[in-house]
């Protein structure tokens, strides 16, 4: 196959190849999986030359990795890794995965999140692909499978290229700005049992879920109030949602059980504490529902903070990027934990991602082209002492 004539061009192949992950809710069959996103992308990491490979992490749900000439072993590396997956295209208002492109924009699912990010990555290797052997560090990408969802594909990836990389460059839309620090996370469920009976003499039952308000309130209040003992001075405090809460079978049913989600976002502080699912332990242990209420830790990710002096973080701030942080969590944190230095940055903004009407601007998307690339050169332009 021939490389895409333009950026744009390449954007709209890879939106027009959905790749829902179909771990996430309302997900169409037709349009879930990661295989042949990333079939396409090895195709064209072919045709810019790099040995291209693909590591299964689930079934039919691949990483595609691309290693360019240059690599002999005695180079230190960099990567580039955009994930693959999007989250669901249910709800959205335009054509999911046209790729229409007007007012300046490129419209579909993905297009910010994050197959922009990852067109500006490949358009810039295109662009360099002759010049990519010559410079003093090895240069490969990764594909990511997952990351909407638990991040089985970064996970997987750490875990097999562990020290492999000195920097990598996650692709996520942060408007050219450097993530270099997110919060952490801990996913927790919270499960009462009652004993089912019919509505109309609900005192010959136990109601699940009014086992669950009192406790599920008064645990909220407690985390709430022990967060700014966590806080943190790039993320600040910790912070609680309570996402889910899913009980009984009918209004004329007393409900046998009940269950609640909640998604905590951890500083280091918190996280070097024991972590969130340890204060909700704790917090239960004490209290009057110690037997009524049980937990289960559905996921958990470690906070990323990667310091300002790192080689690759001064590098992007050479070419004009600022340092900022987010709320959210991302694939840096699990290369991070893999000890591969990494921060998010990408063209476009995070307000778009997930959206019913996702777009990214052209001149966002071209932006990011010339940022990418400006990288690349700084290895050979550039001594960061």
């Amino acid at each position: 196959m021939s490389f895409p004539s333009s950026p744009v061009a390449l954007l709209q192949e890879l939106i027009r190849v959905p790749s829902v992950n179909p771990d996430s809710a309302a997900v169409d069959e037709e349009t879930a999986g990661e295989k042949k996103c990333a079939e396409l992308v090895g195709e064209f990491l072919k045709d810019l030359g790099a040995k291209v490979t693909f590591e299964t992490v689930l079934p039919d749900r691949p990483n595609v990795i691309g290693r360019f000439p240059g690599d002999d072993g005695g180079k230190s590396a960099i990567l580039f890794a955009p994930h693959l997956d999007t989250v669901s295209a249910r709800g959205m208002t335009i054509d999911s995965f046209a790729a229409t492109v007007s007012e300046g924009k490129i419209w579909g699912r993905g297009a910010s999140d994050t197959k922009g990010t990852m067109a500006a990555m490949l358009w810039a290797l295109h662009e360099m692909r002759d010049q990519i052997s010559s410079l003093p560090v090895a240069v490969a990408f990764v594909g990511l499978m997952g990351e909407e969802t638990g991040q089985p594909g970064s996970k997987h990836f750490a875990k097999n290229h562990r020290g492999e990389f000195e920097f990598a460059v996650i692709g996520e839309p942060t408007s050219l700005q450097i993530v270099h620090a997110h919060k952490g996370f801990g996913w927790h469920l919270l499960k009462t049992e009652g004993v089912s009976c019919h509505g109309s003499t609900p005192e010959k039952g136990v109601n699940a879920i009014r086992k669950m308000l009192p406790a599920v309130q008064a645990l909220l209040t407690y985390l709430e109030e022990q967060f700014p003992k966590y806080t943190d001075p790039y993320l600040g405090q910790p912070t609680v949602n309570l996402g889910t809460m899913h009980g009984g079978s009918s209004r004329n049913v007393v409900p046998s059980s009940c269950e609640v989600t909640l998604d905590i976002r951890e500083t280091p502080a918190l996280y070097a504490a024991g972590g969130s699912g340890k204060l909700i332990r704790d917090f239960l242990a004490q209290s009057e529902w110690a037997d009524q209420v049980a937990v289960e830790t559905e996921a958990t990710g470690k906070p990323l903070l990667t310091p300002p002096e790192t080689d690759g973080v001064r590098r992007l701030q050479s070419i004009g990027a600022a340092l900022t942080t987010a709320p959210w969590y991302c694939d840096a944190g699990r290369l991070a934990e893999g000890n591969i230095p990494a921060v998010a940055v990408g063209p476009g903004s995070i307000a778009q991602a997930h959206t019913k009407d996702e777009y990214l601007r052209v001149q966002d998307l071209e932006a990011g082209c010339r940022f990418y690339r400006r990288f690349l050169e700084s290895y050979r332009d550039l001594v960061i002492c």
